[in-house]
């Protein structure tokens, strides 16, 4: 698994990675992390990938690592 680019966010860590025939998109944001893979021949290049990363798709993994620290912070209590 290589490391090919990165998309740039105020707050969560955005790389995209290439291994084998699958694009791997690792969003981290404090100790979570959320990876959503696509294959190649779906979405034909990196930047047709980048398109699908959208502001709209950010925000729902956004509001995941909420619900995650909140899932993470009641059971450490």
């Amino acid at each position: 698994m290589r490391i090919i680019d990165s998309i740039p966010h105020p707050s969560i860590s955005i790389s995209i990675f290439q291994m084998n025939d699958k694009y791997i998109i690792k969003f981290e944001a404090g100790p979570m992390e959320q990876v959503f893979k696509f294959h190649i021949q779906d979405v034909k290049s990196v930047d047709n990938l980048k398109k699908i990363i959208d502001d709209s798709f950010i925000e729902k993994v956004r509001a995941r690592f909420n619900e995650m620290f909140i899932q993470m912070r009641d059971v450490t209590l």
